[in-house]
């Protein structure tokens, strides 16, 4: 499952890349992409590749690319140069149709009559997908809008609540063995927490939020360390901001290696977490009532004129 997922996102994002989208479209020598509803490609018609997220393709003419249907069922009574994909629904070739490539389905109906010049296969096959070039587009894609996000979501935190990112750096600092100890807890502990509310019925609503809030909550801890890791490389009294961007750019770089990118990311949150609680537990009272706060005298006070 987790192999086919990861082959369908990938060949949705690269033809996403590629296609001109359409709630359903045909056009000659062009891309076809329909989100819901149904691809049709009529007998006169020739079109390069066709996609259909939710629906039905009917292949009366000629595709000169891939076909590709992730929900719902296709029917090629035409020709298909490239590869005929269906991820779930039946994929049925006509007599007289013509497959030039291989057919990836679980579900398929070939007439005896009908043309598919590559292999017949089903869809846990699509193996090649995940070890090429369209797993390396799906990754970096992913990489890319994460480290896009972590950026700017440091930035306006940085903009709008400077003090707080320097209790948090300084929490890191005093109280290192707290942060992780707490960033342990909160990593493991808030999806249990939404898996154990989601039991009973009132808690439903609580469990899905948390569970929704969790990759904001992760964001966060992976910006908070690259604060604390920037502000080791550009101490004070140099911009906050230019020392979270340092930290970040060595976090991002380390994110994209194989391996290492998942145990950089597992770190950098738990840690961030941890110092994030720690600054706001210590946080609490600290501040002097504006009201209770005395003026000293800056020097020696002149006496009044009389």
């Amino acid at each position: 499952m987790k192999k086919l997922l990861t082959s369908a996102a990938a060949v949705a994002a690269l033809m996403l890349v590629f296609a001109a989208p359409a709630a359903a479209a045909t056009a000659d020598e062009e891309d076809v992409v329909v989100l819901s509803g149904t691809a049709l490609v009529a007998e006169d018609e020739t079109v390069s590749d066709v996609v259909v997220f939710h629906g039905d393709a009917l292949i009366e003419g000629t595709v000169t690319g891939n076909l590709v249907v992730f929900d719902g069922p296709a029917t090629i009574s035409g020709t298909v140069e490239g590869d005929a994909i269906a991820f779930n629904g039946l994929l049925r070739v006509k007599p007289f149709a013509v497959v030039g490539g291989d057919v990836f389905a679980d579900e398929r109906d070939i007439a005896l009559a009908a043309t598919v010049d590559g292999d017949v296969r089903g869809i846990s096959d699509l193996g090649w997908m995940v070890d090429g070039r369209f797993a390396f587009v799906a990754g970096f894609a992913v990489w890319l809008a994460v480290t896009i996000s972590v950026l700017l979501l440091g930035l306006i935190v940085v903009w709008l609540a400077p003090r707080a990112v320097d209790a948090t750096v300084e929490a890191s600092r005093t109280g290192t063995g707290a942060a992780i100890g707490w960033g342990l807890a909160l990593f493991v502990g808030l999806p249990v927490l939404a898996v154990v509310a989601m039991a009973s019925l009132v808690g439903i609503p609580f469990g899905i939020g948390l569970l929704l809030a969790l990759a904001l909550i992760y964001a966060l801890g992976h910006t908070a360390s690259a604060w604390i890791l920037g502000r080791v490389l550009v101490r004070e009294p140099r911009s906050r901001a230019l020392a979270f961007v340092a930290g970040w750019a060595i976090l991002a770089a380390a994110s994209a290696v194989p391996v290492l990118g998942g145990l950089v990311w597992f770190m950098a949150t738990v840690f961030g977490l941890g110092s994030i609680v720690v600054a706001t537990w210590r946080s609490r009272g600290v501040a002097p009532s504006v009201a209770t706060r005395t003026l000293a005298p800056s020097g020696p006070v002149a006496p009044s004129p009389t």
